[in-house]
């Protein structure tokens, strides 16, 4: 796989996660593993870990043009 491509699929992936995470927050929607609840706060990190990530997968898609 080229590298632009593999840029490209991790930025898209990341940036939906991000999105999923965000949206979450905003409706209040709970997210459950089995009988443990996860708390809203892990949201927070993830919406700003993958929002990260997914920065640095666009940047490096855009530099292997």
């Amino acid at each position: 796989m080229k590298h632009k491509v593999y840029s490209l699929v991790v930025a898209a992936l990341f940036s939906i996660i991000a999105i999923l995470h965000a949206l979450r927050i905003a409706r209040g929607w709970e997210a459950a593993i089995g009988d443990v609840t996860i708390p809203m706060w892990a949201s927070w990190i993830a919406v700003f870990v993958a929002g990260f990530l997914a920065k640095i997968g666009w940047n490096l898609a855009k530099k292997h043009r």
